[in-house]
């Protein structure tokens, strides 16, 4: 009897799993199809299941946990969704074709006049959304019945996006930025020298790409141009002197005027193997307010740290500070050895409450200190959305305070998250006070290119306080303009003074700069000028026998020290056609034409979204990461969006 219950039980569980699903793993790369070029970002999920993945840089996904027999649905902005049925594959080629749907902003607004409070809400949708419509109530009608009318129109507008599996969980509605008021032209008899501090921060392409990925165009005050620039790494030579950096300089035709130059200033700064980096003392400062409890803030957070974890030493230490309604440490320092440890007061963290920065900013330093290490890389890892709410909450109480403490020595890095507060401005200006580099991770792929692949130039600074000043030879030049850098400007006579701080490089970063340039032969008269001087004169005598174009002078200081070393360097000879010159050079100006088509500037000339496709395509070279074809295919869906 009990063996004749023992096979009926059997059978049950053999029939049990005879109709569960197999489950699968898929692999599989998404292209366009008409170009062939991969689509990162593109959306992979399991069909009537919140179960899947985003392709990578190479348009390439793993998908596990899949039903043999069931059916993946892929989307991306700006193409026609497909759905594939599996059918027990586990390699899949998706090729996505251009939708010719037409995508608009949609606005909808009510207002009760006699009580001026209103309801505005913005989505990106398809152009039929704008046949909505609704009717201005009469001054004595309640305002409630408004609200009403304005909850059905969006529930109206939000079944257009009912299948959409790429539409955003938040709306950007108070994100902070600072305006650019963009370099124009100078004449060189007026203003010889040009003068600014270097930028190695990245935010700014990273939050950019979240805007185009969402199907909306950037805010003007997001688009930093030199730190699209330098989100990506060029082939420059490694220094070979005592000094860390190199210095590289070329010259080409403009891409986007015929009758002006380009000019590159490039560092390179020396490479280092991280078995051989000196011990890190970290501290993460983590934001755990309300405010961070979206999967793209504090889930992510936990999953981007957590990569740095992994490569962390049995002699580097980190320490974990929370802050929300007041501040608190979690993990005291401890040992990059016991990871389990971390990773268990990492990853129990929730979000709730309001946004006590300024304590927290405070009670991380004063952890740093504690444990501080000579000759170490002493730093706080500053992570969050930038909604400072509470206590020392002002830009100014912020950058004192980060400026007292980076003087004794720690270090800071920025980690931006998150969207719809996203307080990019303030988040600028604590990282450029703090000795320190800031980079927005919008996404999982973005942690491991900022806190693995480019783990040293991250956190490890070897030189700071890096200053640029270029004397242009009136003979050669006749005006300029250098393209973005625009809060990094300094006064001409703070290159020498070294009180004056500046920004940082770190192991293995590269820096690009970009100058329009005018020569001195042609007959472009500048806008931007001032009268003939009556009782100054420009000495052109020595300039007229020289045949360099720029003298570039360069400032830096050691990690540890408090005075600079000055490095200078020339530039003559003809500049070269812009096809001739090599990929570095022409891919850093199709960003920045990228860049200033974005911000809609005064100096983009003819250029389109078509020459920006052109000059990258023409340059993506290696590109073993994929992160140039990424650009590619931003540049094409913003041009699908205009």
């Amino acid at each position: 009897m009990k063996k004749a219950l023992l096979w009926i039980c059997m059978l049950g569980i053999l029939l049990i799993q005879a109709d569960q699903p197999q489950l699968i793993t898929v692999n599989g790369i998404v292209t366009d199809a008409e170009t062939g070029d991969p689509l990162p970002g593109a959306s992979v999920l399991v069909k009537g299941t919140t179960h899947g993945v985003a392709t990578d840089v190479n348009g390439k996904f793993i998908l596990a946990d899949v039903p043999e027999k069931g059916t993946l649905i892929v989307s991306f902005v700006g193409y026609d969704a497909q759905e594939i049925a599996i059918e027990g594959r586990t390699q899949l080629s998706i090729k996505m074709k251009v939708s010719n749907l037409e995508l608009d902003e949609v606005v909808v607004i009510a207002k009760k006049p006699r009580r001026k409070r209103a309801i505005v809400g913005s989505v990106v949708a398809p152009i039929k959304a704008q046949e909505l419509s609704y009717v201005q109530p009469e001054a004595d009608e309640d305002y409630g019945a408004l609200s009403e009318q304005v909850v059905e129109m969006e529930e109206e507008v939000a079944t257009l996006f009912a299948d959409d599996p790429m539409r955003p969980q938040e709306e950007p509605n108070r994100e902070g930025y600072d305006q650019i008021a963009e370099n124009d032209f100078r004449k060189v008899e007026d203003a010889p020298l040009s003068t600014f501090s270097i930028d190695v921060d990245k935010a700014s392409y990273a939050n950019v790409r979240r805007f185009i990925n969402e199907g909306r165009q950037p805010i003007k005050g997001a688009v930093r141009i030199e730190e699209m620039v330098n989100y990506f790494d060029y082939d420059y030579p490694q220094p070979k002197g005592e000094d860390p950096i190199n210095i590289i300089t070329e010259m080409a035709t403009c891409p986007w005027h015929k009758d002006h130059h380009i000019l590159q200033i490039a560092l390179k700064g020396k490479e280092l193997d991280i078995r051989e980096a000196p011990a890190s003392n970290l501290v993460f400062l983590l934001d755990v307010s309300g405010s961070m409890n979206y999967g793209n803030k504090l889930p992510l957070l936990k999953k981007a740290l957590n990569l740095l974890i992994d490569n962390m030493r049995a002699e580097d230490r980190v320490a974990i500070v929370v802050y929300a309604g007041a501040a608190g440490l979690v993990l005291p320092s401890t040992s990059g050895i016991q990871k389990e440890k971390i990773r268990k007061a990492l990853n129990k963290l929730s979000a709730g409450g309001s946004t006590a920065g300024g304590a927290g900013i405070q009670l991380a330093y004063k952890v740093a200190l504690e444990n501080f290490i000579e000759g170490a890389n002493n730093r706080v890892i500053l992570a969050t959305d930038g909604d400072f709410n509470v206590g020392a909450s002002s830009d100014a109480e912020m950058t004192d305070l980060i400026k007292e403490k980076r003087d004794k020595g720690v270090f800071l890095t920025v980690l931006g998250f998150g969207t719809g507060n996203y307080q990019d401005a303030k988040m600028e200006k604590i990282a450029d006070n703090g000795n320190g580099n800031y980079a927005y991770i919008d996404n999982i792929l973005e942690a491991q290119k900022v806190l693995v692949n480019e783990m040293s130039g991250t956190l490890y600074t070897i030189a700071k306080d890096v200053k640029i000043q270029i004397e242009f030879n009136p003979n050669k030049v006749k005006g300029y303009r250098l393209i973005g850098y625009e809060n990094r400007m300094l006064k001409n006579e703070d290159f020498n003074n070294d009180k004056k701080d500046a920004g940082e490089l770190g192991a293995g970063h590269t820096v690009t700069a970009l100058y329009e340039i005018i020569p001195a032969d042609t007959d472009e008269e500048l806008v931007a000028s001032v009268d003939p001087l009556k009782y100054q004169k420009v000495n052109k005598t020595r300039a007229a026998d020289s045949k360099e174009w720029v003298t570039v002078k360069f400032r830096y200081k050691k990690p540890d020290e408090d005075t600079s070393k000055l490095i200078v360097k020339t530039f003559e000879g003809k500049p070269s056609p812009f096809s001739k010159v090599d990929e570095n050079l022409q891919f850093a100006s199709s960003v920045a034409g990228f860049g200033m088509l974005l911000r809609d500037s005064n100096h983009k000339g003819e250029l389109s979204y078509e020459d920006v496709l052109e000059m990258a395509k023409g340059s993506k070279g290696k590109d073993e990461e994929g992160y140039r074809a990424e650009f590619i295919s931003l540049v094409k869906k913003v041009k699908l969006m205009n």
